[in-house]
């Protein structure tokens, strides 16, 4: 499934960039501690996070994940918006848990 289907079929909303709306989107990985996600993340997977600092578009560019997906309604500043329109990488958000994420995400079929 591609950025802008999970866009379409979530209704969720993409902030950054549409550069990167035709990145495939292979798995997901939820996950805040971000040591962890990156020894756990894998190019090309949807990150769902609650954190919203400019450190999440460091470690989304080095996996190389499709995407980030901010749950709980989390504001994403200015800076970390640059920076993920800078780096091509699609921020999409939500008000839905990272819980509540992750079940939509299977129920469209990733």
């Amino acid at each position: 499934m591609k950025v802008s289907e999970l866009v379409t079929k979530t209704g969720w909303k993409n902030i950054s960039t549409d550069e990167s709306m035709n990145a495939e989107i292979t798995g997901v990985y939820v996950g805040d501690l971000l040591s962890w996600v990156m020894g756990k993340g894998k190019p090309g997977e949807a990150w769902i996070t609650v954190q919203s600092h400019i450190n999440v578009i460091a470690v989304a560019v080095l996996i190389e994940f499709s995407c980030i997906i901010i749950g709980d309604s989390v504001v994403v500043p200015d800076d970390v918006l640059d920076k993920a329109k800078e780096e091509n990488l699609a921020i999409i958000t939500t008000d839905l848990s990272p819980y509540e994420c992750a079940r939509k995400l299977i129920e469209i079929g990733l």
